[in-house]
């Protein structure tokens, strides 16, 4: 079998790591993997290659967006219309897969036209639901909004919506392209999942649903004291993780852990990403500063099944979130971490004053994802996917 991975970027974001792990995952089983990106990102592997992007086709997208909100830049990176991209099926490694394997494709890479061609090919299709946009019209993430049951209009991430603006007439061509379509898609948690199941366009369609895989060679407990050392981190400090990308995005909440560190005392907050204490980019490293903190927590307003907490987990280091996404599926309440009243600060707290107090969630967080993340099982659970 020959599978090929297609995901905007190699390295960069969430659904990038988890394609990437996904790939080597299934190269440990012994499947043929080749995997697309429109970028070549760091620590490039030999079986991913580089497809060249017009430059064009991705600030063509974003000028369409931008004239829609009469230029203004507001929102301009909540939606995507995917009117432009390249088509990959003219390359060998698409007429020689026998699955292909969709993750994150926005942002100029791939278009509607293009995605029509992918699923007129013939092949398996396969598409892992990173966020909201493969069964909505615009959007990646809908909030309250559930006009994609139905058909979507009047997109309230828009800053002029109207009956017929660019949500319509996206999720209008959606429908016409994915209704002749053969996919089979996959809910990284059953809350997207589920969400996915109640979309206009995905009625037909298999859904599934299958979690990120996480290698256990490297995100594994490692003694606080070794980590902390390799850190210079003193041993009696007690101390918080925060992840972003960027930290200061809207999306990530960094501001409601703020609030709850005010409430508590002797804490030592740690911020890894662009504008932080650190930019980590090795996993080694990562999984070092994981087991050198005491809790990871990840304040998101809005988050499928993110990676960053099946890593801390991994390392025996236990999570707090707020009860929004796929994140109530992973930190079971007061046993391996705590989940908090969403947009709740205070709660917020109480959940790191908890887990401060009952260290043994650390053991049970490892335990737990250990069993559920591991590669070997994750793959075995994809590959069942492609061949029934």
């Amino acid at each position: 079998m020959k599978v090929l991975i297609v995901n905007t970027t190699e390295r960069t974001g969430g659904a990038a790591i988890a394609a990437n792990r996904l790939a080597h995952a299934l190269e440990a089983e012994g499947v043929e993997v080749s995997m697309l990106t429109q970028d070549k990102g760091i620590n490039f592997s030999l079986f991913t290659f580089h497809f060249s992007l017009k430059p064009w086709s991705f600030y063509w997208e974003r000028l369409r967006i931008f004239m829609a909100n009469r230029f203004s830049r507001r929102n301009l990176w909540l939606v995507d219309i995917a009117n432009c991209g390249e088509d990959i099926t003219l390359t060998r490694e698409f007429q020689e897969a026998d699955v292909i394997h969709l993750h994150w494709i926005n942002q100029g890479f791939l278009s509607l036209k293009g995605l029509e061609k992918i699923f007129k090919s013939g092949k398996r299709i396969v598409w892992t639901l990173h966020d909201q946009w493969p069964y909505a019209g615009i959007c990646h993430y809908t909030d309250e909004c559930n006009r994609y049951q139905k058909h979507c209009h009047d997109c309230p991430q828009l800053l002029h919506p109207s009956k017929r603006d660019l949500s319509y007439k996206v999720f209008e061509e959606k429908n016409r392209i994915w209704k002749e379509a053969n996919i089979t898609f996959v809910g990284c948690s059953h809350w997207i999942a589920s969400l996915a199941q109640q979309s206009a366009l995905t009625q037909g369609h298999r859904i599934v649903s299958i979690p990120n895989a996480i290698d256990h060679k490297v995100f594994r407990p490692i003694p606080k004291t070794e980590a902390r050392k390799a850190f210079g981190l003193p041993e009696n400090e007690k101390i918080v993780l925060f992840i972003s990308q960027k930290v200061t995005d809207e999306r990530k909440g960094g501001w409601y852990l703020e609030d709850a560190l005010k409430q508590l005392s002797g804490i030592r907050l740690i911020r890894v990403g662009k504008g932080g204490d650190y930019e980590i980019h090795e996993e080694q490293q990562m999984a070092l500063l994981y087991a050198a903190t005491d809790v990871f927590v990840t304040p998101s307003l809005q988050d499928n099944l993110p990676n960053t907490i099946v890593e801390a987990m991994s390392c025996g280091t236990p999570c707090v979130g707020f009860h929004v996404g796929g994140i109530p599926e992973m930190i079971h309440h007061k046993k391996d971490g705590y989940v908090a009243r969403y947009r709740d600060a205070d709660d917020l707290a109480e959940g790191i004053r908890y887990v401060l107090a009952h260290p043994e969630s650390g053991e049970a967080a490892a335990q737990y994802a250990h069993e559920t993340y591991d590669e070997h099982r994750i793959a075995n659970l994809y590959l069942s996917t492609y061949t029934t």
